[in-house]
């Protein structure tokens, strides 16, 4: 289970082409893919509950405060 320093989020602000599995204005939990980083993709875990890519450029990373970590599942 990730920390809240290893935990990382980001917020969804386009969905173009893909609104069944992604929410416009909704913070997502990446999944590290250097990979697909390279190739300006990134994994999150989308509506379905697996971790799928997307455009990079539909989310922007967003710092969770300690306090609300445990609202994301990832307390330890």
């Amino acid at each position: 289970m990730n920390t809240a320093a290893e935990a990382t989020y980001v917020l969804c602000v386009r969905n173009e082409g893909y609104e069944a599995s992604l929410e416009a204005r909704k913070i997502y939990q990446i999944v590290p893919d250097g990979e697909a980083q390279e190739n300006s993709l990134v994994r999150v875990i989308d509506e379905s509950g697996e971790d799928y890519l997307f455009p990079a450029s539909f989310f922007v990373p967003i710092q969770v405060p300690e306090e609300a970590v445990p609202a994301f599942g990832t307390a330890t």
